[in-house]
Parts: structure tokens; C-alpha cells; sequence
């Protein structure tokens, strides 16, 4: 687990409004202030809609805050953060370009000679384990390669923060357990400061050095838990009497979330 230290990533007071007008408007996040420190692994958790994805856009400058700020080592970000790089759901490969060339990507654009791609971008494959599969295409390779392919994608291009919306939410449940262990592997290789958005609480207890837990909309923060589960993890941990005890505390938290979620969507459901 990473020590404690200054955060790289801060939001402070943030609140987050859709749409004005006739139809009125929408607060996704309301008041929120959270830090991640540099090198741990924090997962966001909540119910739909309960402005998770919002957040990491925050983070990533796709969107900016409404009121309050959201930082960077201090610095307020005012747009698309190059330091912090996005892992969508869906996998975002060019089809037209193989594993090599998608994961040289980045590199290209930030103008990094052939050479130095060629090197970067074969450590990179090296690391997903995708090596001997450089000249394939994506529309050849499985969801959980095509995954690992964004993945290195992303690392090779150095970034400071890796944000992760749901990256394995496509996957089948076995490919989904893999996907988790390699995340891990990657990084504790790497270090990489990880804030990652998911709706399983199993893959929370996995993965985070950290829970944060939303409420429903407006998203705030509702708890932030330590994940003190022994590390290097495996699946096997799911087996221990602290992972069962952890899990039904986050479960918990989740469920009034949940049931605040169902109430919320009740009242503002238009009459039959």
C-alpha cells in the first residue's frame, strides 16, 4: 500500500451541473473533496448514476467543475490533462493499425523517433504479455487482449495517473479475474497512481489500496475505507474472514446508496 504522503490528485469542493434551461438541470456531484496520493491504488464505488464516471472526467479535464476545483500536484487542471491517462470500457484501438502500431500511438503523436517507439512500445507489449502478437489486428485478438492492448497503450505513453472507468465491465467473469491479477502485476511493476471505477465490490477489495464509496446522485463522498488485505492478492483472498468482513461492511454502504438510488428514480419517474 502506498504511504502516506502529498496528494497528486486533489478535487476540492467540487460540484458538477448538467444542463440549464426549460428542462431544467442536473447535479451529478455535489461538494465533493478527495485526494489521491501519489502511487496507491483508490476505486470508486457506487450506484449508477452517482457521478462516478463524472469525477474521472474531472480528473482527466474532459469536463470542468461547475464550482470548486480539481487539481494536479497543486495546480488547478483547466483542461485535457495529458499526465492523467484514460482507460475506457470500451476498448478505443484503431482497427486499421496492429498492436504494435496502437501501442506506439501515443508515442508517435508526442514525436518520439522510430527507433525509441520500437523499444518503448515492445517493453510495453512485453508487459500485458502480448508478445508475439505484435502484427495482429485488433479485430483478431480476444476482448481481454484487445484490452491489454489499450493498456500498454496508455502506459507507454507515460503518464502520471492512470484513470480507469470500468475496463473490464465487457469481459467474461474468468477473463475478468485474469484482467484483475495482471492490473495488479502492472502496477506494482509500474507504480503507477491508479484511480479505477467500478460497480463490483469484489473487484474493489482486489485491486484498491483505497475504497471510496458515493453516495446517490448528487455524488458525495459516503465513506472512504482502507483495504488492509494482505498484498501481493489473489483471488484466493475472497476465501479469508477479513475479505468477507470488509465485504459486507463496503456492502452495506452500497445498499442505502442503492435503495436512496431507487427511491430518487421513483419520485422524478413520470406518472403512468
Amino acid at each position: 500500500m502506498a504511504e502516506a504522503g502529498a496528494p497528486i490528485l486533489s478535487a476540492r469542493h467540487v460540484t458538477k451541473t448538467f444542463g440549464a434551461g426549460e428542462a431544467g438541470s442536473v447535479v451529478a456531484i455535489r461538494d465533493l473533496s478527495m485526494d489521491v496520493i501519489e502511487g496507491e491504488f483508490v476505486c470508486l464505488l457506487g450506484a449508477s448514476g452517482c457521478g462516478k464516471t463524472t469525477m474521472l472526467a474531472l480528473f482527466a479535464g474532459f469536463l470542468l467543475p461547475t464550482a470548486g476545483q480539481v487539481l494536479l500536484r497543486g495546480a488547478p487542471i483547466t483542461g485535457i490533462e495529458p499526465r492523467c491517462g484514460m482507460v475506457f470500457q470500451s476498448y478505443a484501438l484503431f482497427p486499421w493499425k496492429t498492436v504494435r502500431g496502437n501501442v506506439e500511438f501515443g508515442l508517435k503523436m508526442q514525436g518520439v523517433g522510430r527507433a525509441a517507439r520500437r523499444e518503448a512500445g515492445q517493453r510495453f507489449i512485453d508487459l500485458v504479455k502480448l508478445t508475439g502478437f505484435e502484427d495482429r489486428y485488433p479485430v483478431e485478438l480476444s476482448g481481454g487482449m484487445q484490452q491489454r492492448v489499450t493498456l500498454a497503450r496508455i502506459l507507454a505513453a507515460n503518464p502520471e495517473v492512470l484513470l480507469m472507468d470500468e475496463p473490464f465491465a465487457a469481459l467474461d467473469a474468468m477473463t475478468r479475474q485474469v484482467m484483475q491479477e495482471e492490473v495488479l502485476r502492472i502496477h506494482a511493476a509500474s507504480r503507477k497512481t491508479t484511480v479505477f471505477i467500478t460497480h463490483s465490490i469484489d473487484e474493489a477489495l482486489i485491486l484498491s489500496d483505497r475504497i471510496v464509496v458515493m453516495s446517490a446522485r448528487p455524488g458525495r463522498i459516503k465513506a472512504v475505507l482502507p483495504n488492509k488485505l494482505p498484498t501481493p492478492r489473489h483471488v484466493s483472498v475472497q476465501l479469508s474472514p477479513d475479505y468477507t468482513a470488509l465485504k459486507a461492511q463496503v456492502w452495506r454502504l452500497v445498499e442505502s446508496e442503492l435503495q436512496a438510488h431507487d427511491e430518487t428514480s421513483r419520485a422524478v419517474a413520470p406518472k403512468p
